[in-house]
């Protein structure tokens, strides 16, 4: 009897270890089906889906690994304290103390790389006048610039007489234009980015006192544009932003290599590519 209850609790404690069955080693690290589990989870959470969640989960820990081994070149592996700061902010509701360990891991390997970027491939992208202006001309036609504009609009307008239209001195001059043709010019002020879709998008390319093509039978014509305190810091922005995306593009490369030279074992033919 005591036999059998010894072989009982042992096959008992052997339980855990074969359920969590080692799907993969990275350089030496094991991950196993349960470490998958709780990351899919941890992506749904995060409103993350995919076809393929488990196979996209273990690359997400795979990354984790070589991104904590690189930051520790560096010294910039946060702490303890630090992580659970930022893994309170990010309100996740209830977790196992596998998922919420699952995601302090994903959260520290995320602040190391970050820092990683900033010091070392973020200094080194620079970005020219070329890219601010071509930044700014995609952020005009889709989002609308902090500039308040005065517009004339045409509508009704046909096509042989939009042809006639000729370039005014100024706005005044151009209603006085519109109104010799038989039209009736309408003038308004906005700032661009509260202007509608379509009117932006048109008004984006066009020079001042420059009248647009013909669509939908009408016409624009933009009359002056003024800079509002908030454009003083816009080339600024622009410019980080562009940095820091040439800086993630960088850095995704060089996680690429960084990875290709981890000693990454894939045991579960499931998860071989």
């Amino acid at each position: 009897m005591l036999r059998h209850l010894i072989v009982l609790c042992a096959s008992m404690f052997m339980l855990p270890v074969y359920g969590a069955s080692v799907v993969a080693n990275v350089n030496g690290t094991p991950i196993t089906d349960t470490d998958i589990t709780a990351r899919t989870k941890l992506m749904a959470l995060q409103g993350k889906t995919s076809t393929d969640n488990r196979r996209v989960a273990l690359q997400n820990i795979i990354d984790d690994n070589v991104k904590i081994a690189y930051a520790s070149n560096f010294n910039v592996v946060p702490d303890d304290k630090t992580v659970d700061t930022e893994f309170k902010k990010m309100n996740l509701g209830e977790l196992s103390a596998l998922e919420q360990q699952m995601a302090k891991n994903a959260l520290r390997a995320e602040i190391a790389w970050q820092i990683v970027v900033a010091r070392t491939i973020l200094p080194t992208v620079s970005v020219s006048s070329e890219d601010i202006n071509a930044e700014k001309m995609n952020l005009s036609r889709e989002h609308g610039l902090p500039v308040e504009m005065t517009i004339v609009r045409l509508t009704d307008i046909p096509a042989d007489v939009a042809k006639l239209l000729t370039k005014p001195k100024s706005c005044d001059d151009a209603i006085k234009i519109a109104e010799k043709l038989g039209g009736v010019p309408q003038k308004f002020t906005a700032l661009q980015y509260e202007l509608s879709a379509d009117i932006r998008e048109r008004v984006a390319s066009i020079s001042n006192l420059t009248w647009s093509s013909l669509q939908d039978n009408s016409v624009l014509l933009v009359c002056d544009v003024k800079k509002t305190k908030e454009y003083k810091n816009l080339d600024t922005i622009i410019k980080q932003n562009a940095q820091y995306k040439q800086a993630m593009f960088l850095a995704d490369q060089q996680l690429k290599q960084l990875r290709r030279r981890a000693v990454i074992v894939i045991n579960d033919d499931r998860y071989k590519l």
